[in-house]
């Protein structure tokens, strides 16, 4: 064996007789291209989620948009059918003005009977007005008393009523689309008293 005591500091031992250098095998070299392979995947994965990132932010920011949209028109079109809900009604009021207009101009020459002829004409075209759109007239004499949809004033006893029932309609009730606008209020029947006999 020789000493290497005059080999300069750093540089490796020279090959000694015999001496197996380590030659890498052909497994470790194929394994450094995979480690390589494996650095870049996740740099592409990071790049694919950052992409589906973005998309889903701009999906959602479509949306949000989209929404602020409808939300505002949403509002308008309420506006508007706050505004403009009744014109149809209005239309068909139009014809009832009309016919007091004339009524009113007619009264000072016309005859009692022909007033109240064009007053009946002028009820009718109002009802009808009403009745086209869904407006009812609650007119309950002689039917059962019915709290949700009547008014009770007073009752009265009676021998032609039956008790419980309406005697008489003080003043009609209305009801839009079956909802309750006003009851109709009445006098209620109720058993004659055995005093009164």
């Amino acid at each position: 064996m020789t000493d290497n005591i005059g080999a300069p500091a750093g540089d490796p031992p020279p090959e000694q007789e015999g001496a197996v250098t380590a030659v890498p095998d052909e497994a470790s070299l194929d394994k450094e291209p995979e480690s390589a392979d494996a650095e870049a995947e996740p740099s592409d994965e990071l790049a694919a989620a950052q992409q589906a990132a973005e998309e889903n932010l701009n999906k959602y920011l479509r949306l949000a948009a989209d929404m602020e949209n409808l939300r505002k028109r949403t509002v308008r079109d309420v506006e508007h059918a706050r505004k403009f809900g009744i014109e149809g009604f209005a239309a068909e009021i139009l014809g009832v003005i009309d016919s007091l207009e004339m009524g009113l101009e007619a009264a000072s020459s016309a005859s009692l009977e022909s007033l109240l002829e064009g007053q009946r004409a002028t009820y009718k075209l109002l009802l009808g007005a009403a009745e086209k759109y869904g407006v009812e007239v609650i007119d309950p004499e002689g039917e059962p008393f019915d709290p949700q949809v009547h008014e009770a004033m007073t009752m009265q006893p009676s021998d032609t009523a039956e008790p419980g029932s309406v005697l008489a309609v003080i003043q009609k009730g209305y009801q839009l689309n079956k909802r309750l606008l006003r009851p109709a209020r009445v006098v209620v029947a109720r058993e004659p008293d055995d005093s009164a006999e």
